[in-house]
């Protein structure tokens, strides 16, 4: 392992997701900030993933690891071997499992490692966690003071902490078509009050509480429309339950890669979740200058200010949800004051600029940790 020196360096990012998710963004802008920085950015990921195929056609370097499961041992042997050839300045690791593949990996091949929590969910306490924590990595970097919370109250030193938000850039969510445009195409009126959501069809994400806001909105006599964008593995429950509580209003629009075009045509942005370690769908809402509501639960009551920025609500609750929703459709006011916040706190909080500059001081503070030994 070489001296640690101000740079540039050679960083291996390692991802064991499959999909492409929010996540998953965060990592590729992180790479492509540390490239305009200077510095040598490598992903080892799953073969066949989607982040492999999005780094390749950016330009970086790939190695491929399978990382099936947990008790994928020959996956760690494979990192071992990767991260003793490219002889890397550090490690980053971006998921749960990355985190214990890729520490024994990078302890193995005596390269320090960082590792990046975006769960809201505390740490379980135990064996696991120390080890993680505690030997295999020097460092911890959770995208929210929620995310921090639950690193604390699993048993992880405070003083291995540090709240890197996770963030957007302005320029990649710039809608390529007019509102007018984007309405014809989805069927719907100018005038039309639509509702957009983003976001992975898992029960996490709360779309069972905005359907049951939907069936209460109706009796107020109000029936938007809505868009859910995304794919997952509860989306025939999800079509079934929103046949029953709002039929008709609402429209599965699956993957989608012109989001910024949706949100440039949607009035508002519901984020329902159950849980969210921060929510960058809301980051790019907020950036689009819809007006967001939004639950009440980890890092998204950091990121929305309650009648600033957007709408709070409890999570599991559609009554709540309800009223906030009927009170934006019915106040245009108001949806351009809370868009107006939203953007300025987006320039203020959640650049990707920021969050570049972020994990740069973190790997500069461990780099000066100096190079692990064998009996470390």
């Amino acid at each position: 392992m070489p001296e640690s020196r101000p740079g540039p360096w050679t960083i291996c990012h390692v991802d064991a997701e499959r999909k492409f998710s929010g996540g998953e963004v965060q990592v590729f802008l992180l790479m492509q900030g540390l490239r305009a920085a200077g510095h040598r950015s490598i992903l080892i990921a799953p073969p066949g993933s989607e982040s492999c195929a999005r780094a390749r056609r950016d330009g970086f370097e790939v190695r491929e690891v399978a990382l099936r499961s947990d008790l994928d041992f020959l996956s760690v042997i494979q990192l071992t071997v990767i991260l003793r050839e490219l002889n890397p300045d550090l490690v980053h690791l971006h998921t749960g499992r990355a985190a214990w593949l890729g520490g024994l990996a990078a302890r193995q091949a005596l390269v320090p490692a960082i590792v990046t929590r975006r769960m809201d969910r505390r740490v379980r306490r135990g064996w696991r966690t120390r080890l993680v924590y505690g030997r295999l990595t020097r460092a911890v970097a959770a995208i929210s003071d929620s995310v921090a919370h639950g690193l604390i109250e699993g048993g992880v030193a405070q003083s291995r902490i540090v709240v890197i938000h996770s963030s957007i850039d302005p320029a990649a969510h710039r809608p390529e078509r007019s509102r007018a445009e984007v309405r014809s195409e989805l069927g719907v009126g100018v005038d039309e009050p639509v509702v957009l959501m983003v976001g992975s069809l898992v029960l996490r994400k709360g779309h069972g509480v905005l359907f049951d806001a939907l069936a209460r909105l109706a009796k107020h006599g109000l029936q938007p429309s809505v868009w859910l964008a995304g794919e997952g593995s509860e989306r025939a429950e999800l079509e079934r339950q929103a046949a029953a509580l709002a039929p008709g209003q609402v429209r599965f629009l699956g993957q989608r890669r012109d989001v910024a075009d949706l949100l440039a045509a949607a009035d508002i942005f519901a984020m329902p979740s159950l849980h969210e370690g921060l929510g960058v769908a809301a980051l790019e809402a907020l950036q689009a200058g819809c007006a967001v509501v939004a639950s009440r639960v980890g890092g998204l009551a950091e990121v929305v200010e309650d009648g600033v920025s957007g709408l709070l609500v409890p999570p599991a609750d559609p009554a709540s949800l309800a009223e906030a929703v009927e009170k934006l459709i019915r106040d245009p006011g108001l949806r351009a004051r809370l868009a107006e916040a939203g953007r300025a706190r987006i320039h203020a909080r959640y650049r990707a600029s920021a969050m570049v500059a972020g994990y740069e001081a973190l790997y500069r503070r461990v780099l000066a940790e100096g190079a692990l030994h064998p009996s470390r």
